[in-house]
This record gives C-alpha cells, sequence and structure tokens, in this order.
C-alpha cells in the first residue's frame, strides 16, 4: 500500500472518532481539559488536510492507483456526511440543507459510477472543488461557532449556504457533461458500426 492510500484509510478511521467527540456528552464539555469542540475541530481540519494530501502526492509521485481514486471519494463522503449528520443532531445545521447536499453526493456518485458503466470518465470540476473547500470551512466555522467562538456561527450559516448553492450547481454541471459526453460517446459507437457495416 503506498502513502496516499494510507492517508485515505487515516481519514476513513478518523471519521467515528470526530463523531464520538462530537456527540459525546463529556464532563465539562472537555476532554483532558481542552474543549471538545477544539478536538473535533482539530480531528476534521487533519482528515480534511490528508484529502489535500492524498492528492497532491499521488499525482507528484505518479502514485495514482485504481483503489486510491474508489477509496477517496468515499473517504470524503464518509467525513462530510458524518459530520454534517452530527451538526443536524447537535442542532447546529438545518436538516434540509445537510440533506440536499447529502443526497446531491450520493446521486453525483450514481452518476459517475453509471458513467464509468459506459467507458465514460467525469472527471472532478472546479465547480466540485470549490464545494469541497466551502465544506470544510462551514464544517470548522459551525464547530468552533458552537462553544468556543460563537461570532463563527452566522459565518458557518453564510458558509453552509454558499455549500449548498455550489452543490446544486456542480450537480447540474455534472448532469450536463454526463450527458454531452454520452451522446458523444454514442455517436462515436455509431459510427464505428456504420463503417463496419460498409
Amino acid at each position: 500500500m503506498n502513502l496516499p492510500n494510507a492517508l485515505t484509510i487515516v481519514r476513513i478511521f478518523l471519521v467515528p472518532l470526530l463523531v464520538v467527540v462530537l456527540l459525546t456528552e463529556f464532563d465539562g464539555r472537555q476532554i483532558l481539559g481542552v474543549p471538545k469542540e477544539l478536538i473535533a475541530a482539530a480531528i476534521f481540519g487533519v482528515a480534511s488536510l490528508t484529502d489535500w494530501l492524498d492528492g497532491y502526492i499521488a499525482r507528484r509521485r505518479r502514485q495514482v492507483t485504481w483503489l486510491g481514486q474508489v477509496l477517496d471519494p468515499i473517504a470524503d463522503k464518509l467525513l462530510t456526511s458524518a459530520v454534517f449528520i452530527s451538526l443536524v443532531q447537535l442542532d447546529l445545521a438545518p436538516a434540509w440543507m445537510v440533506a440536499l447536499i447529502i443526497g446531491r453526493e450520493f446521486a453525483i456518485t450514481g452518476l459517475r459510477s453509471l458513467a464509468y458503466t459506459k467507458g465514460i470518465t467525469i472527471p472532478a470540476s472546479p465547480l466540485g472543488k470549490i464545494k469541497m473547500a466551502s465544506q470544510v470551512t462551514a464544517i470548522l466555522l459551525l464547530i468552533l461557532g458552537w462553544r468556543p467562538v460563537p461570532w463563527l456561527k452566522p459565518i458557518g450559516y453564510a458558509a453552509l449556504w454558499v455549500v449548498m448553492l455550489t452543490a446544486v450547481i456542480s450537480a447540474v454541471d455534472y448532469y450536463r457533461r454526463f450527458v454531452v459526453l454520452l451522446n458523444a460517446r454514442v455517436a462515436d459507437v455509431n459510427v464505428e458500426r456504420a463503417r463496419r457495416a460498409s
């Protein structure tokens, strides 16, 4: 197993730890004298850093593998979905917004899987990268705005709106690109069939 894939697996293992820290009622809301919100933000920050780092190292060292391409989006979705659901449980994020954001994640995963079965690769778009960056920002602001820095909470809500809007816009963009690529693929297949028949 190479380093990028190991970092992705570390991110997966951090997910349950983060959920436990967020949802467990610790005595005095502290873990070893540190506010649990700061620990949760630190765990989420490290997990998010591994998301950037694994891709960077894989490209730089030319260690892009099939396993990494499968595990990385799964790890991302596990991390963000678990944290968003925890934030709903803690009444820090509206359930309808989180349902829309998570629903988009699974819809796009399904669309990309369908595209793959048809021999089509839909690369990540700049909008998807903006969405991921805004997700990380919104989650960190909402966690830190929970207790230690309450003035960050409204900024976190504003960032959550950015997440939701970019999620919807990027979903439409993925679908549009899927249709364009599928039509091109069908046209190529039809041309090849016509060539063989003639």
